[in-house]
Order: structure tokens, then sequence, then C-alpha cells
């Protein structure tokens, strides 16, 4: 009913929004050392001073949660909608090429910057949707209250604090992810595992293994050090890896024992099979020499029982499981380091909704067990699930189909979004899933066109669900 208004208050608004987003970019809101009345950092606190004074500049009423997030309500009614974004930012590099991470620069048919795609792009669009409809006189029934927060990027900290105060609102979006609309989040089950050994000087023997650092991240080197074997057998076993695996290998000799560099690539752990696995690559060739016997050597070969390379779906731990509307679970082992007395590791899991403790945890936790390895105790994340077929998630969809055209349809994905604790949370924009944004990489963009149609998309679902009938 509303969309010329809405399309021409956009249309004729959208330097004002770039000049609005640009002075939230030159703000460094990576978290830092907290201080008196700065949970975050200064950084982050002046992200919410400068959203502050925009949102009250607007004549919405605002209220700051001890510089956790800082909120915006369209009216004192019954609150129906929350949109929720963030101010934080990962942090830079000296590698940008385009501007530097803090001086946003328009450039065609781009915008460059820390945080214009993740997440103060996103952030501007949701403001100006509501600004639009404040301003056209729009008459809503219910409130809409905007929450921008300030720790989305270290562990939403922002959020328990908000939330331990304020009371879920019955729907709620982030435009801190893709559209059309991610309405399930798969469950995490990250642990760390250790075994210790007794030291064996027989000879030829694993000496040390290192590989990967993140839990969340597919390794994409490895290494390791062995002593007493022939170099052209470690170099044929080498080679053969090489052609079961795809990583690469490359040798060298020093003090009398043999270094082995293991290449692979690395990718996100929720999609383990884009990567490359340096790690399991490196210990599927240590285990094919033929090394002394040893107890270590023996927890060795249990960890490549444990995690055959290319196991992605956790066969050999026995937890294979897939459901229809969010898909096969995910595993990858991403941290290993290993010396002659012990070694320990750490795996990363991505779980549908069948998932439970019972059939996930405690199966893998007895996996280990009955090969003298300790798994660390605690449960795993529950999945995050709001149906596909609610009003809340079909109203979304109409709204992107309207203004782009495409069919859309409720996806589910391995990561986590800014709403996975929210009962009623689902991702809604804002980024085309077809554009890579350079998302936490270096030269970070947002396409303009983009940004305003996401002002628009918001607007449309705003009235939607919370206009008057």
């Amino acid at each position: 009913m509303y969309r010329e208004q809405i399309d021409h208050y956009i249309d004729t608004h959208k330097e004002a929004m770039i000049e609005d987003l640009k002075t939230l970019l030159r703000i460094d809101s990576q978290k830092s050392e907290a201080k008196e009345g700065m949970p975050y950092g200064e950084g982050p606190a002046k992200a919410i001073a400068a959203a502050q004074d925009m949102l009250e500049k607007a004549g919405f009423v605002t209220r700051n949660y001890e510089n956790h997030v800082v909120t915006a309500d369209f009216s004192d009614k019954e609150k129906q909608l929350d949109i929720l974004a963030h101010l934080d930012v990962v942090p830079v590099t000296d590698d940008w090429t385009v501007t530097k991470p803090f001086e946003p620069l328009v450039v065609g048919d781009r915008i460059y910057g820390r945080g214009t795609s993740d997440d103060k792009g996103p952030a501007i669009a949701a403001f100006y949707a509501m600004k639009a409809i404040k301003d056209l006189g729009i008459p809503l029934k219910k409130n809409v209250r905007l929450i921008l927060g300030a720790d989305e990027e270290c562990g939403s900290s922002d959020l328990k604090y908000y939330y331990g105060i304020e009371e879920e609102a019955p729907m709620t979006f982030t435009p801190d992810a893709s559209f059309p609309v991610i309405n399930i989040e798969k469950g995490r089950l990250s642990k760390e595992w250790t075994a210790v050994f007794e030291k064996s000087e027989a000879l030829p023997k694993i000496v040390s293994i290192a590989g990967g650092d993140k839990a969340n991240v597919v390794p994409g080197r490895a290494s390791a050090v062995v002593e007493g074997f022939d170099f052209k057998l470690v170099e044929e076993k080498a080679k053969q890896t090489e052609k079961t695996t795809g990583a690469v290998f490359t040798l060298e000799e020093e003090n009398g024992k043999i270094k082995i560099n293991c290449k692979g690539s690395a990718a996100h752990a929720s999609a383990p099979e884009g990567g490359i696995n340096a790690v399991t690559a490196l210990i599927t060739m240590l285990v094919s020499l033929p090394a002394a016997d040893s107890e270590g050597f023996e927890k060795l070969q249990a960890v490549a029982k444990l995690f055959p390379h290319n196991d992605h779906q956790g066969e050999a731990l026995g937890v294979c499981m897939e459901d229809e509307i969010s898909g096969k679970i995910t595993v990858c082992f991403s941290v290993f380091h290993y010396d002659e007395t012990s070694l320990r590791g750490e795996f990363d899991s991505r779980a549908p909704i069948c998932a439970n403790d019972e059939n996930l945890t405690e199966v893998i936790r007895d996996k280990f067990a009955a090969e003298g390895i300790t798994m660390e105790p605690g449960k795993m994340t529950p999945p995050h699930h709001v149906p596909g077929d609610s009003e809340f998630v079909k109203t979304l969809l109409e709204s992107y189909e309207r203004y782009t055209g495409i069919k859309g349809k409720p996806l589910a994905i391995g990561g986590g979004t800014y709403v996975h604790d929210l009962k009623r949370g689902v991702a809604f924009g804002c980024e085309d899933p077809a554009v890579d944004n350079h998302m936490h990489g270096d030269d970070e963009f947002m396409i303009l066109d983009v940004l305003f149609m996401s002002a628009k998309i918001f607007a449309d679902a705003i009235i939607k669900l919370c206009g008057e009938e």
C-alpha cells in the first residue's frame, strides 16, 4: 500500500544514508580493554554514542544500556518487532588496497570500509527503514524497536546483558547475514580432547605434530618432526598421500630429523568440504610410516581412526545424521598438537535439529574414552529453529520477493547469527549470497544498491508485521 512513498523516500535520502554510514565507519569499534562505563572499550562506546545521536535527531526515543546496546523505539505501544544489528567490528590488517579500514570511500557502486557489510551498513538500512515510516506518518498499531549492540563479534555478551533486563519481542530479525531468510542455525559441539602417555626412546618415531589454531577453521597448514626414518621412504609416503588427499607435502632434514610440512586449504568449519584439512592429511601420512611400537603411536593411530581424511559427517565417530529441514551434520578436526608424552586436539561439529547431547555429545565422548582419550566436559549448543511456515517468516519472504522478484525460501546454515539464542529470531538480509563482500577480510564493501533496497525491504516488512489492519 505504501510502496511508492517508501521507495521515493529512500531514493531521495541515499546521500544522507551514505553520510550517516560514513560517520559510523570512521569509528574504530574493535573491542578493546574495558574501562569504566565502557564494557567493550572506547571504540564500541563511541559507536554507540554516535548511533544514539542519529536516532535521537530522527525523533526516536532512545535508551543506552550502559554502552552494551542502544535502543530506539518507534512508539510506546505494545512491542511487536525487534530489529537487532551490531556496531562492533572485527580486527583489521595493513593489507587494504582500496582505502584504509576506517576511512570510508565510495568507488563506483560500492562503499568500502570495515563494517560496511558487517554490520554498520545493515544497521543504517534498518534505521532508515524505520525513519522512512516515521517521517511519512505511516501508522503502526504496534511498536518496533531497533537494538544496536556492541559485542557481537566477541561472544554477544551485549545481548546477555540486554536480555537480562528486557524481554524478547514476539518477533526479531537481524540484518547480520544474508537474504532471503535464515530460520535454522545448526547446533554446535566444539570440544578439546587430550591424552597422556609414556615417552618412548624406540626408533623410528613421531617426535611432534602441530596444526590449526582455531576450532572453527579447517586447518590449512600442519607440520611434524619424525626421527629414525629413511628420507626416501618418508618422501614416497608423502607423495602417495598427496594423491589421496589433495594436500601438498614438503620435506627437509634438520639435525638428523625430518621435518614434514603439509599445506591444504583453509575453510570455515561449518563447511569443511570446502577446504583441504592439512591436519588429517598429515596424520594419514604419518600413520602409514613404519614407526616403532609405542603408546604414543598407538594413540596417534586411534586419532587417525576417529578422524579419517574427508570424513566430514562424523561417520567414524558414529554420529553421522541428518534431517529433512536442516540437512547433514558436519565435523571438522581443526586443532592438533602432539609431542612425545601427550596429545591435544579440538573438533568443531555443526549439528542438525535432530541432534542432542545423547546422540552426539555422549557418543563422541564414549568413542574417545574407548581409545583412552578424554574429552572435556560440557554440553552442545542446541540448534536454533523458527518454523519456516510461520506467518513471521512468510511475511519476510513476501517483502523480499516483492522487491527482488526472486522466489525466496527459508534457509538452514551451519554458522550462528546474532539471534541464535533467541526463541523467535531469524536472520533477514543484508547480503546478497551471490556476492563476496570480503566480510571479515581486507577491502570489505557493501554494494550501495543492496543497501538501499534492503532499507525498502525492511520498511515493507515492518509495515506488514506492525501496520494498521
